[in-house]
């Protein structure tokens, strides 16, 4: 296949489009689901409904033209209440929040799953720095980016079709955006003036999103402004376990006590105080031309930021500290092991004020001018030459970006404390005591460490093309022929200084060097949602004097370049496919195959500790030697599928599904960037030589419409993955950089990193929907999703086996997932009431070990009163039961979270003209 330039493809076929005359007469041969204006919630589901029963292939449709009837904030509000779909709070670095931000499909990790708007990729960033940087950084959307107001109606399609984009193994999800030629009045306005409250937070914010709309008298030319402004103030209790570790049997505490070979221990348990004021502002412009039936042409632009700067503050135990299990020393008699786990230990101070000992660690880390942002461009056409051709053409650039400008940093000793803690389980947070200290009071510890990352950024692009044609025949069971080409040019990069304190200036290590403390402390209620016995009253540095002393003691020099937490990707795809629509007595479907070309070069750096023979190496800041790598992968890949649709009766559908699907590895897989943790000497790469995963599917499903507004369906689905990307473990030579930032010269450790590769993995399950309409205005509506699913390569060596946790278990895969709704509605007010609830699942691997997080269900709920035609007062509430987020490593006699977000109200007016 010939190279194909995206943009330069897709205009010469809009340019020829207009050459060619376009009176036709209008055929309606569309498939496509098309967005019908609605009002209410019963007529919502109707529509949708009406969608699904008349596509080619399984498909979920949502369709929200009122979308305050809703208590959904953004996309991934909505997508939770369609079997198959999870959700997450995050993308797993940056812990649990209150709000959606990831969405994937049918017992699978958000990265299987392809995001689209209007049929096109979209680019978007992380705020977090965790998430910005290293293995971290994947392929799936920030949901936060994407308010629920730009929804014109969402559908997922589960059974992929040839035609469809490629890149989602599990699913696909296309968000559909209104357009201006869709609207009935010549002139449409709408506004939605609100105030959310934050109960943890305790404050109140303004949320403002505007729409307006025009279009000619002819219907043939239209414009529609979208513009949102939503501010959240965000507050996090919560307890870390972070760094969880084994005893080795070198240590010494293991010759006086050899019960505690081998034993597993969180080396920090902190009480974590996260603060965070979220702004995101943004809009979408369409502009429609549409001079004939058969003719027309769109532009359409979005852009969404958010604004997230934030201050963390966290008071830790540290087993690692000089006084210790992690230095060696043993703790008190009277500890106790379980399933493999030190549950309980106590460490008497044995230090003095000439020979302090560390048993704790503070840090506190603002994070000013944090953010993410997305926006794409995007130009499309539709022509119908004869009555029986049609084209379409699509041609645009997306754009993702995540950005942490600085990170000021104070991270400073617990001497001489003692420390004692006992773990609960996930019944409630570990208890942990400081005895001879006073953890409300500033206690001038020395400064130990300043680390991190200052700044921190990720840029994603793509360019994309494509052309599309639909010939319509009478050849029998074969009623029209499909077939179409496109192109994309991606890139995604990567960059990271290694903060490290400012040696230079000043004795960073002594007291006189401390920022100033006025006082603070956390607020008076820290904790009181999570209950437990933990440090709840701490001190906490001003985060406007933390951010001006941690500019002055720290070193942010571009020498500093972090290589190895760096990488620099581009792929080139081309997709050509061809697929027939086949219509026959009682059933319909379509066949076809889609064949992708990915063309992929990943650069990244790593540190040698000697000069290689005949080569001329820039010197690492420490010491060292910076060696840039470039490796090539390309695949190509057919994906055939088959869908079939039979119509048993009137009201009963049948459907079965057969295709092949791809994902190409997460970004930060690919990368070959190793993010380490120097304190453990642990740490996570990747692999540039991932090949893309590949899935055989079958689904299965039966649907009843058994009256208007109504269904009962079941349906199964199995995956074979192929090459899907599994974890395994190996050790390495790296540079130490806390080592060689503390001695001032190169310092190199063996490291054990965990590392991505190709393994195999099998998904299986059954879906249940029900949507009842009752008497009286009520309805309900609910699912239930069981999914089986397990990696398959042996006895999974990637993670250690020592404990009862499953190393098998895939990223992301609840067993179980639930939604139920409640409605009513009549003509001057609607009220909803719904809970979500999914099963423990692999959210993340961390720092080389697996974070699951445990059964989490929550409770949303909306009301809506008609004033008058043009206004309606909304209130809604999420997280209404205040669930508390938990993970665990290996077992739950491993917590390694807790976390409280608290409840969030909206109240306003909406208003439509």
């Amino acid at each position: 296949m010939s190279k194909l330039t995206p943009i330069a493809t897709a205009t010469a076929i809009l340019a020829l489009s207009v050459m060619v005359n376009a009176q036709a007469q209008q055929q309606n041969a569309d498939k496509e689901p098309e967005t019908v204006i609605v009002t209410g919630i019963r007529g919502a589901l109707q529509q949708s409904l009406s969608v699904k029963r008349n596509a080619s292939s399984n498909v979920d449709v949502i369709t929200a033209e009122d979308v305050g009837k809703m208590p959904d904030k953004n996309v991934a509000d909505s997508l939770q209440r369609i079997p198959g779909v999870n959700i997450s709070t995050s993308g797993a670095g940056s812990g649990g929040f209150d709000e959606n931000d990831r969405v994937s499909l049918r017992g699978t990790a958000p990265s299987l799953t392809q995001t689209l708007i209007n049929g096109h990729a979209v680019s978007s960033g992380d705020w977090f720095v965790l998430d910005q940087v290293g293995g971290a950084v994947g392929r799936s959307t920030s949901y936060s980016l994407l308010p629920s107001e730009i929804v014109g109606q969402v559908v997922v399609y589960k059974a992929p079709t040839a035609d469809q984009v490629e890149g989602g193994s599990s699913g696909s999800i296309d968000i559909k955006t209104r357009h201006p030629l869709d609207f009935k009045n010549a002139i449409s306005m709408e506004a939605t003036v609100q105030g959310v409250y934050s109960s943890l937070a305790e404050k109140t914010d303004p949320q403002v999103s505007a729409l307006f709309n025009w279009k000619n008298d002819a219907g043939t030319l239209g414009l529609m402004v979208q513009g949102f402004s939503e501010k959240r103030s965000l507050r996090r209790d919560g307890q870390e376990l972070l760094q969880w570790t084994q005893v080795l049997p070198s240590n010494p505490a293991v010759k006086t006590n050899p019960d505690l070979a081998n034993v597993w221990f969180p080396r920090l348990i902190g009480s974590s105080l996260f603060q965070q004021e979220r702004k995101r502002t943004g809009g979408l412009v369409d502009l429609q031309f549409k001079p004939s039936r058969d003719f027309s042409l769109e532009a359409t632009y979005f852009r969404s930021k958010l604004d997230a700067s934030n201050y963390n503050t966290n008071y830790m135990t540290d087993m690692n500290g000089s006084g210790a299990l992690g230095s060696g020393v043993a703790p008190d008699p009277g500890y106790v092991i379980r399933n493999g786990t030190l549950v309980s230990a106590s460490f008497t101070n044995k230090g003095t004020a000439g020979a302090p000992l560390r048993y704790g660690i503070v840090d506190n880390i603002v994070r000013n001018g944090e953010y993410a942002q997305s926006e794409f461009f995007d130009l499309s056409a539709k022509w119908r030459p004869t009555s029986q051709l049609s084209l379409t053409a699509m041609a645009g650039t997306t754009k993702g970006k995540g950005v942490t400008p600085q990170q000021g940093v104070y991270e400073g000793d617990i001497n001489n404390s003692g420390m004692s803690y006992t773990l609960n389980g996930l019944g409630s947070p570990a208890t942990v005591k400081f005895p001879n200290i006073n953890t409300a009071v500033f206690t001038g510890t020395n400064l130990d460490w300043i680390f991190g990352t200052s700044p921190a950024t990720t840029d994603d692009k793509e360019t994309y093309g494509q052309i599309d044609a639909a010939f319509q025949l009478d050849a029998g069971m074969l009623r029209e022929i499909k077939f179409g080409i496109r192109g994309t040019h991606h890139t995604r990069s990567n960059f990271e200084v290694a903060q490290g304190p400012n040696w230079s200036n000043t004795d960073v290590g002594g007291s006189s060097t401390n920022p100033a403390w006025s006082g603070t402390t956390y607020p008076g209620n820290f904790g009181s949602d999570l209950g437990g016995d933990f440090p709840k009253n701490v001190w906490m540095l001003d985060p406007s004097i933390l951010d001006a002393w941690g500019t002055l003691h720290s070193n942010r020099d571009v020498s500093r370049t972090y290589y190895q937490d760096m990488f620099n990707l581009k792929e080139n795809t081309k997709a050509f496919y061809v697929q027939g629509e086949l219509e026959g007595e009682g059933w319909s479907g379509n066949v076809g195959v889609r064949v992708v070309r990915t063309e992929g070069t990943s650069n990244g750096y790593q540190i040698l500790p000697n000069q290689p023979a005949g080569q001329n190496l820039p010197a690492y800041p420490w010491g060292g030697y910076v060696q840039q790598t470039s490796i090539d992968n390309n695949t190509t890949i057919p994906l055939p599928s088959l869908n079939l649709k039979f119509d048993l009766r009137n009201d009963l559908v049948a459907r079965l599904g057969l295709s092949r699907t791809m994902t190409r590895p997460d970004y930060g897989a690919l990368g070959g960037a190793v993010l380490l943790t120097d304190e453990t000497h642990t740490g996570n790469g990747g692999n540039a030589n991932l090949k893309p995963v590949k899935s055989n599917n079958l689904d299965v499903s039966v649907q009843w419409y058994y009256a208007p507004r109504a269904l009962l369906s079941a349906g199964l689905f199995y995956m074979d993955l192929k090459d899907y990307v599994g974890y395994g473990t190996s050790t390495g030579t790296f540079i130490d950089t806390r080592a060689s930032q503390e001695q001032g010269k190169a310092v190199f450790a063996t490291y054990q990193i965990t590392s991505p590769i190709n393994v195999g993995a099998k998904v299986k399950g059954l879906e249940l929907a029900a949507q009842v309409p009752l008497p009286m205005g009520f309805g309900l509506d609910g699912n239930v999703t069981l999914a089986d699913s397990h990696l398959d390569f042996g006895a999974c060596p990637a993670l250690q086996t020592a404990t009862s946790g499953d190393p098998c278990d895939m990223l992301g895969a609840s067993k179980t997932t639930a939604n139920a709704g409640l409605f009513f509605e009549n003509d001057k007010w609607n009220a909803r009431v719904s809970y979500s609830w999914r099963s423990a699942f692999l959210a993340a691997q961390d720092r080389g070990a697996p974070l699951y997080q445990d059964d989490t269900g929550t409770v949303s709920a909306s009301f809506n009163y008609n004033i008058n035609k043009n206004i309606v007062l909304t209130i809604s509430g999420q997280n209404l039961n205040n669930p508390i987020l938990k993970n665990y490593i290996y077992n739950k006699d491993q917590p390694a979270r807790f976390y409280a977000n608290g409840a969030q109200y909206y109240a306003g007016l909406h208003i439509k003209y």
